[in-house]
């Protein structure tokens, strides 16, 4: 009887832990591979994106018209510490139907142009 019981008991605890665990996450996020998209000018973008790159510290070395693409190369600036400049890092400006994609931005800035972008 107590081998039965306890039987029984292990085979309910472990239906319990495989249900926790199969169970759907929820409130992850959004997926890594969505791009911010806005119904605005590509002009009016590399405005914005031009002018937060500049307010965060970042040098705009060069923007570039590659067909519906603007692509803006910039880097991180020395921050007042004499130690040079950043990597060169670049952000894709993609025009598609009226809208403009931002592809390869760093986050902190993505979040500026947003919210410039929606005022």
């Amino acid at each position: 009887m107590f081998a039965a019981r306890h039987t029984l008991w292990m085979g309910l605890v472990v239906l319990v832990l495989f249900g926790f665990t199969a169970a759907p996450a929820h409130a992850q996020g959004k997926a890594k591979g969505k791009d911010k998209h806005y119904a605005v000018s590509s002009d009016k973008a590399v405005r914005v994106s031009r002018a937060v790159l500049i307010e965060q510290g970042y040098y705009v070395v060069r923007v570039e018209r590659v067909g519906a693409t603007q692509v803006i190369y910039f880097r991180r600036g020395n921050n007042g510490r004499g130690k040079g400049k950043g990597p060169l890092q670049r952000m894709v400006i993609r025009t598609v139907r009226d809208r403009v994609f931002f592809e390869e931005a760093e986050p902190s800035v993505l979040v500026n142009i947003d919210i410039k972008l929606k005022l």
